[in-house]
């Protein structure tokens, strides 16, 4: 972001802020559609549950991934279809299967018998998928370890469901967010073949949607390779499925991480320890809350430029020792007021924001929802 851009901003909204720019969403989207082609993309709304966000993907002719009821309410709000949804909690309330099949959908997840049983008096409306747990330690989180079947019982789980009546649409897996290696899916993909094939011998009604989840990565290091390369192994599996296989992806922080960047400001600052401290309005309480358990890596810059750099603190504005941004980073001499530029915080961040000893949430400020468009939104 240029300094121009972020000093109107800050002069028109305050600080902080959290800069959504529609264009780069639009971005993402369409390199990962063309690096998965024929694989229906459905934004899951965690990481970003914005009505901007939405909106354009909806534009673009995507599908969404709900987990919870507001986020039902968030599409519904927007005007998505129904029938461009699904529901993939594996953990689910009667109130919220009801909630989701009121607006209208009706595909949903479970991993185990006791989710399975919940269905019955819905066997009638609803349309699942059995989700298979496939465990990766090198990912930066393994959504196996708490939710999926091992591939071996997901045979005995769909014959469960065809002795109650309940249609089992086909079979969904999640490898991990920001996984490392396409190679992960392909070996799930395959898997996920071998237990088609099994419900075919045993004689049960084919399936015929596969959900590959998301976790593809974004660049927060250099060393993340292209989303085209990462695909490829993907393709490859997904090119030896049967053409009536529909395929499905759950994509999040790959759509929005690099479309959110944080405007702080210098509110104030000490000389501790050979270092100076600068105490943002913004911080680990606030929209660096990802620093604290998503191991995101931040991209963060000063709007002053200078040939002579200093250590520096990075410091958020609450009365907690935790909140630390960052440590021993390189900075010019700043003053107070002076604006901290951070980029790919569109995952994890303002979503997981609090509104603790009072400091306020960063807005959000949309760029290019429409063209050339500026608008102002709550947090």
């Amino acid at each position: 972001m240029n300094r121009q851009l972020a000093e109107s901003l800050v002069q028109q909204f305050g600080s902080p802020l959290l800069v959504l720019d529609c264009d780069i969403v639009r971005t993402q989207y369409h390199a990962l559609q063309q690096a998965l082609p024929n694989v229906d993309l459905h934004y899951a709304l965690k990481p970003l549950p914005h009505p901007a966000v939405v909106s354009t993907l909806l534009a673009e002719g995507a599908y969404f991934d709900l987990a919870t009821n507001g986020e039902v309410d968030l599409v519904a709000s927007v005007g998505v279809p129904a029938d461009r949804t699904i529901q993939t909690h594996p953990i689910k309330r009667d109130s919220d299967i009801r909630h989701a099949l009121t607006y209208g959908c009706n595909v949903f997840v479970v991993d185990n018998v006791n989710e399975l049983e919940k269905f019955e008096p819905y066997k009638g409306q609803v349309e699942l998928l059995v989700r298979v747990s496939f465990p990766n330690a090198d990912v930066l989180a393994d959504l196996s370890k708490k939710f999926g079947c091992r591939p071996e019982h997901a045979l005995a789980l769909i014959e469960r469901a065809f002795a109650l009546g309940i249609r089992i649409k086909g079979l969904s897996f999640h490898v991990g967010s920001q996984t490392k290696s396409g190679e992960k899916y392909a070996t799930a993909i395959r898997r996920c073949q071998a237990i088609m094939n099994q419900v075919i011998t045993a004689g049960l009604p084919p399936l015929s949607t596969l959900d590959i989840g998301g976790g593809f990565p974004v660049k927060y290091t250099p060393d993340v390779i292209g989303i085209n390369e990462f695909c490829a192994p993907i393709r490859q599996a997904l090119n030896e499925l049967p053409e009536t296989v529909r395929v499905i992806a759950e994509p999040g922080r790959y759509i929005v991480a690099p479309a959110v960047t944080n405007i702080a400001s210098v509110m104030g600052q000490a000389e501790r320890n050979g270092q100076t401290w600068y105490y943002l309005d913004d911080g680990i309480y606030g929209s660096f809350s990802g620093l604290m358990f998503d191991e995101a890596k931040y991209q963060i810059t000063s709007l002053t430029q200078s040939t002579e750099i200093y250590p520096a603190v990075l410091a958020g504005p609450t009365c907690d020792s935790i909140d630390v941004i960052a440590d021993s980073i390189l900075l010019p001499k700043l003053a107070n007021n002076d604006l901290i530029i951070s980029s790919m915080m569109g995952a994890y961040c303002s979503c997981t924001a609090t509104d603790f000893n009072f400091f306020k949430r960063a807005e959000f400020v949309v760029l290019n929802e429409q063209q050339n468009q500026v608008a102002m939104h709550s947090a």
